[in-house]
């Protein structure tokens, strides 16, 4: 099974189609549980490795402890970790540029990386990005069914994580980035829309508004709505494949 080490942690990533298509990095939906088999599950919308695979290079990669991917814990880790593993292992792979996709999760994810390497994203597809207006109070609960699935972890403390937890969701949209910094962002965005409390509408209604080269899906999750969603991602990548 193929596995990248950055430091002390071990990601899982799998690739899916031809290796000369175009690489297109996926972000999986399950909050920090986010892993490649959220893809297939059962009720998961769209499956990119499947949708995606016949045209493009397709690589999925299980988040630092999630899946089969694990790292230690500390106080320090904040978007900026996940996003420096996501950057590995496009090195690793030797993938200069790429599409990214992602759910969930991937949204603020994909946030951060364009604020991060922007140079390093041609274009990306935002599915029902997470997000939140105003204060949260306490630790989200998808924080804690994450850490009650940890093992293997003899350095991590109650501290290491309510501080973990200050860096990555004290802040209100979608985590990573301001309003203000989305303006900023020129890489062509397809964001459709989630419509429930952890993935609320005018999160991605907002992202769209603000970004200057966006495109805004409001209906995409079951029937008809579905099938055009899925054809509309696959084209909006295609267009803008170099």
């Amino acid at each position: 099974m193929p596995f990248f080490r950055r430091g002390p942690a071990s990601i899982y990533y799998e690739e899916h189609g031809p290796g000369s298509g175009f690489p297109v990095l996926l972000l999986a939906p399950g909050s920090l549980n986010s892993s490649i088999e959220w893809w297939r599950r059962e009720g998961t919308p769209m499956n990119p490795m499947a949708d995606l695979g016949d045209r493009f290079r397709v690589i999925a990669m299980d988040q630092r402890n999630a899946g089969q991917s694990w790292a230690p814990i500390g106080p320090e880790d904040n978007w900026d970790t996940y996003t420096a593993d996501q950057v590995g292992l496009l090195d690793h792979l030797g993938v200069e540029r790429a599409h990214l996709m992602g759910q969930c999760i991937g949204g603020p994810l994909i946030m951060n990386f364009l604020k991060t390497a922007p140079q390093r994203v041609v274009a990306a597809v935002l599915l029902q990005p997470s997000g939140r207006f105003g204060p949260l109070p306490g630790r989200r609960p998808s924080f804690n069914q994450w850490v009650e699935t940890l093992t293997g972890h003899p350095e991590m403390t109650e501290a290491a994580l309510e501080s973990m937890h200050a860096n990555m969701y004290t802040a209100d949209f979608v985590y990573t980035v301001t309003r203000e910094f989305v303006p900023t962002c020129a890489t062509p965005l397809l964001i459709m829309a989630g419509n429930d409390q952890a993935h609320p509408f005018e999160i991605a209604r907002q992202l769209a508004e603000l970004a200057p080269n966006a495109e805004f899906v409001p209906e995409w999750k079951q029937g008809a709505a579905l099938q055009a969603a899925r054809a509309k991602a696959g084209e909006f990548l295609d267009r803008h494949t170099p």
